[in-house]
């Protein structure tokens, strides 16, 4: 079964791209392609319509870890659309290399790992576990961009 049909099959949607802030300009690919390798770059969480998902904040203070998870696993859907919007096509992702999420945590927090399992499930569900399965790093810090609860940045080997 193709990623594609996954998504039909699971109710998921891609979301549109990311509607930046007024006045908001990135001197940077969403996307960067280098021979095989695609270096994706931090996406945030998104709704279907390319806007910011809330809640925004700290998980551990103003955001669940649960809601963290569900923000992280939309974060996964936002970047299979960058990829998509790039490559023309997702079965043309060969391998998942590597994830780095980031969590905007409250004072305390320690559960990042719980948090972007919400983006690693979610790949591995659409890609299986040859082509999803990838290394990893789930690490708290203290500020994100806009408030948003999570952030992932990733490296898939493309055809």
């Amino acid at each position: 079964m193709t990623v594609k049909e996954m998504l039909a099959l699971k109710g998921l949607v891609l979301p549109a791209p990311y509607k930046l802030p007024p006045g908001v300009v990135v001197p940077f690919s969403w996307v960067r392609r280098r021979g095989s390798v695609a270096y994706v770059s931090g996406h945030v969480p998104l709704n279907a319509d390319g806007t910011l998902l809330e809640p925004l904040g700290k998980v551990g203070a103003e955001v669940s870890p649960e809601q963290a998870k569900r923000a992280a696993r939309q974060v996964a859907l936002g970047m299979l659309a960058s990829l998509e919007r790039e490559l023309g096509d997702l079965e043309r992702i060969k391998a998942w290399g590597r994830v780095l999420g980031l969590v905007n945590v409250a004072p305390g927090f320690t559960q990042t790992p719980g948090v972007i399992n919400g983006f690693s499930e979610t790949i591995v569900e659409l890609f299986g576990p040859e082509r999803g399965a990838h290394s990893r790093s789930a690490i708290g810090v203290a500020e994100l961009p806009y408030g948003v609860p999570v952030e992932v940045e990733a490296e898939v080997e493309v055809a």
